[in-house]
């Protein structure tokens, strides 16, 4: 039987990942959104593409849940961006954000599990974290099939810095960063490494520090440049994420995993590296810790429990 994904959310990071598993032909993809129109069209513009492309997997868009039925795994893109008042010119209190999103985030996660009570959740949905609690709790499921896209993202965008940096393929660069998503994150230069080389006697740590800095902005960046978030690099960590699930792979990514005791954390969504296969997370790995790593990853954990304190659920 086909592979099924359904991406909810037809904006630029769902549509890219629905071009992305198309494109390597994972599964058949179901695109759905609120918009009428928008997940058709998109559907239909990537689908005339699977004749010069080559890939014979089927995409559907569509606003209605019921043709989600039988998915493997939904990639949770929807909800609003932090975006300022054009009246006020004020933006969003972070409570606010975060409430709003509880609530689009909690109604497609219902929606979407009444239909596919097996599948797996991938949220790409910020902030991330947090909505990763949301999507837990609202869906029912195990820990282990719900998955946050967070680390692989950051993971990415710090590897990237550092190539350019070097002067080198991205494909040499090894390194994690774990910890929220966002400017907590917690890149580990004593865990990168160039071809096995340390990335330490590459790069001064004048010059490393502000690679760590720029990745901790990274998404900033992106949207100081366009005025809207990015979406290629999101979506390509997530299909990542989706390969690996989809193919049993039992790759080591980083992802935002809930912790029961892990690292030190009960009942928190947090970015940590996991072992992804068919039955979603299938094993969190605890590496050692310096003590400077460990209070910066307790600093990034504290951050994350202080939006997850704003929904309101009792763990």
């Amino acid at each position: 039987m086909r592979k099924k994904v359904t991406v909810i959310g037809a904006g630029n990071v769902g549509a890219t990942c629905a071009h992305w598993i198309a494109n390597r032909d994972l599964a058949d993809v179901v695109l759905i959104d609120i918009v009428e129109g928008m997940p058709q069209g998109k559907a239909l513009d990537l689908q005339e593409a699977s004749p010069v492309e080559g890939f014979d997997s089927r995409i559907t868009g569509t606003n209605d849940y019921a043709d989600t039925a039988g998915s493997d795994i939904a990639i949770i893109t929807a909800g609003v961006p932090r975006r300022k008042d054009p009246e006020t010119g004020e933006y969003p209190s972070r409570d606010e954000l975060v409430k709003t999103n509880q609530q689009i985030v909690g109604s497609v996660v219902r929606q979407f599990v009444e239909h596919s009570p097996d599948s797996i959740l991938i949220i790409v949905s910020n902030p991330l974290d947090a909505m990763c609690h949301v999507a837990f709790h609202e869906s029912g499921f195990p820990k282990e099939r719900v998955i946050g896209q967070a680390g692989m993202l950051d993971t990415a965008r710090y590897k990237t810095f550092i190539a350019m940096e070097l002067g080198l393929s991205p494909k040499d660069v090894h390194g994690i960063v774990l910890g929220g998503h966002g400017d907590s994150m917690v890149p580990l230069p004593h865990h990168t490494s160039v071809s096995g080389i340390p990335v330490l006697e590459l790069i001064d740590e004048t010059t490393l520090d502000g690679i760590i800095q720029r990745t901790r902005k990274g998404g900033g960046e992106i949207v100081g440049l366009l005025g809207y978030s990015g979406y290629y690099a999101p979506a390509s960590a997530s299909v990542a994420m989706v390969e690996s699930i989809l193919k049993d792979q039992k790759r080591v990514m980083p992802c935002a995993c809930y912790l029961e005791g892990e690292y030190g954390y009960e009942n928190l969504f947090i970015g940590v590296p996991a072992v992804l296969g068919a039955g979603g997370i299938e094993q969190v790995i605890e590496m050692n810790l310096s003590d400077e790593e460990k209070a910066m990853l307790d600093n990034s954990a504290n951050a994350v429990r202080a939006v997850v304190d704003v929904l309101g659920y009792e763990e």
